[in-house]
């Protein structure tokens, strides 16, 4: 399992465990954080799933494609370490990550 301590828009903090091969929206959600809305569903078509990679591997924290980086250009909360939570499949190296779930645009 992959440990992930994730801080909601609250402030509140909440360690969650989820099993490698989920994208980190499906973590999240599975895990009742409803603020996520991934309208989408994780086919990265909406930002709703925006978070921010606070600590973690450095591969985690840099945009994975085209498609994700447009997407998060269009949020007015896009900082350097902004990801789209569908686009962050969980792997061994995402064990012990934080992350911080961004302002809805």
């Amino acid at each position: 399992m992959i440990g992930i301590e994730v801080i909601a828009r609250d402030g509140s903090q909440r360690r969650i465990e989820a099993k490698a091969g989920l994208n980190l929206m499906e973590a999240l959600r599975d895990n009742g954080f409803d603020e996520l809305l991934a309208l989408c569903g994780g086919c990265c078509s909406c930002a709703t799933c925006h978070v921010y990679v606070e600590k973690g591997a450095a591969g985690l924290q840099q945009v994975g494609g085209d498609d994700e980086n447009d997407l998060l250009e269009s949020s007015d909360h896009r900082g350097a370490n902004s990801r789209l939570s569908c686009q962050v499949v969980l792997d061994a190296e995402c064990d012990g990550m934080v992350i911080r779930i961004a302002a809805e645009d």
